[in-house]
C-alpha cells in the first residue's frame, strides 16, 4: 500500500518587491532639471509679466499694464502675423517633403544608411545653417544667384527682399527639419501590418489608392503628434532670423520670438518681454489642444 505524502511546508507568502524609491531616484535627476530649467523659470515669467522690471531696480507690480500695452503694440502685432506666416509656409512644405521621403524609405528601400544620410542635416545646429545659408544666398557674392545668372535668370533678393525673406528662412529650416519629421512618420508606417497593403495588391489597388485607404488612414495618429511638435517648434523659430536677417528687412522678418529678444536684452524691458512670452505660451497651448482634439490624436483606426 502507498504512502500517502505530505503536502510540503509552505512559509508567509514573499512580498512583492517595492521599487518605487528605486524608480524615484532615477528620476530625480530630471525631475530636478524640470523644476529648476523649466517649471521655475515658467513660474518666474508670469510673474515678471505683471511688473516693471529692467535688471537695474527691483520688479514693481503694475498689473495688467503690460498686457494692455500688448493689445496696443502694432509691431507684435506685425511680429505675430509674421510667425504665423512663416509657420504655415514651413509646415506646409516640411510636412508633404517628410510623408513622401517616408513613404518612399517604406515602400521602395529600408537601407539603414540611407535614413543616416536623410538625418544629416538634423545633426547641423541652426546657427551653422543660417550662417551656410547667409553666405549660399547672398545676393551679391552668393553661389545661389551666381547660378541663377548661370541659367539666365536675374538675381533674388532672398534675404533681402520682403516678398522672399520668410519663404526663404521657412525652407532653411525645412532642409534642416525634414529628415527628423521623415523619420518620425516613417516609425509611424512600420506600425501599418504589411498583410493590409498584400490585399490591396490582390484586389488591383495601385500604390496612390493605398496611400490614401490605407496608409494616411492608419498614420493620422502619428502625423498628429507630428503636426503638434512641428506647429509648437515652429513658433519658436529665432536662430535663423537672428543670424540671416536680424528682423529685417523693415520687421518683414521680425518673428515674435525675436521681438521678444530684442524688447528684454537689447531694451532691458524685461516685464513686457515676460508678457508677451506669456501670450505666445498661450497661444501655443490653445493650438495644441485644438489640434489634438481635431486630429484625434489619442486614438488610431488600427484595430
Amino acid at each position: 500500500m502507498a504512502t500517502p505524502t505530505r503536502p510540503a511546508p509552505t512559509g508567509p507568502a514573499r512580498r512583492p518587491r517595492d521599487d518605487t524609491r528605486l524608480a524615484l531616484l532615477f528620476i530625480l535627476p530630471a525631475l530636478i532639471g524640470f523644476l529648476v530649467f523649466l517649471l521655475w523659470p515658467t513660474l518666474r515669467g508670469i510673474y515678471l509679466s505683471f511688473t516693471k522690471f529692467n535688471l537695474l531696480t527691483p520688479a514693481r507690480w503694475t498689473g495688467l499694464d503690460n498686457y494692455a500695452r500688448m493689445a496696443q503694440d502694432p509691431v507684435f502685432w506685425n511680429a505675430l502675423a509674421v510667425t504665423v506666416y512663416y509657420v504655415v509656409v514651413n509646415i506646409a512644405v516640411q510636412t508633404v517633403l517628410a510623408l513622401v521621403i517616408a513613404v518612399m524609405m517604406q515602400r521602395l528601400t529600408r537601407r539603414t544608411w540611407l535614413r543616416g544620410v536623410v538625418l544629416t542635416p538634423y545633426l547641423v545646429s541652426n546657427v551653422v545653417a543660417a550662417l551656410v545659408f547667409l553666405w549660399i544666398l547672398d545676393y551679391q557674392l552668393g553661389i545661389g544667384n551666381k547660378l541663377l545668372e548661370l541659367i539666365g535668370l536675374d538675381r533674388v533678393g532672398f534675404l533681402v527682399d520682403s516678398a522672399w525673406v520668410i519663404p526663404t528662412i521657412a525652407l532653411i529650416n525645412v532642409w534642416r527639419h525634414v529628415g527628423y519629421t521623415a523619420l518620425l512618420i516613417f516609425a509611424g508606417l512600420q506600425t501599418i501590418p504589411e498583410t493590409l497593403y498584400e490585399a490591396g495588391r490582390m484586389d488591383g489597388a495601385s500604390e496612390p489608392r493605398m496611400f490614401r485607404t490605407i496608409t494616411l488612414p492608419l498614420l493620422r495618429p502619428v502625423m498628429a503628434v507630428v503636426l503638434i511638435i512641428s506647429v509648437v517648434g515652429s513658433f519658436q523659430v529665432f536662430d535663423t532670423v537672428a543670424i540671416a536677417t536680424r528682423g529685417g528687412p523693415v520687421d518683414s522678418s521680425r518673428v515674435l520670438q525675436y521681438y521678444i529678444y530684442e524688447v528684454a536684452f537689447n531694451r532691458f524691458q524685461f516685464g513686457y518681454a515676460s508678457a508677451m512670452s506669456v501670450a505666445l505660451l498661450v497661444v501655443l497651448t490653445i493650438i495644441t489642444f485644438v489640434q489634438y482634439r481635431l486630429t484625434r490624436a489619442g486614438t488610431s483606426d488600427l484595430a
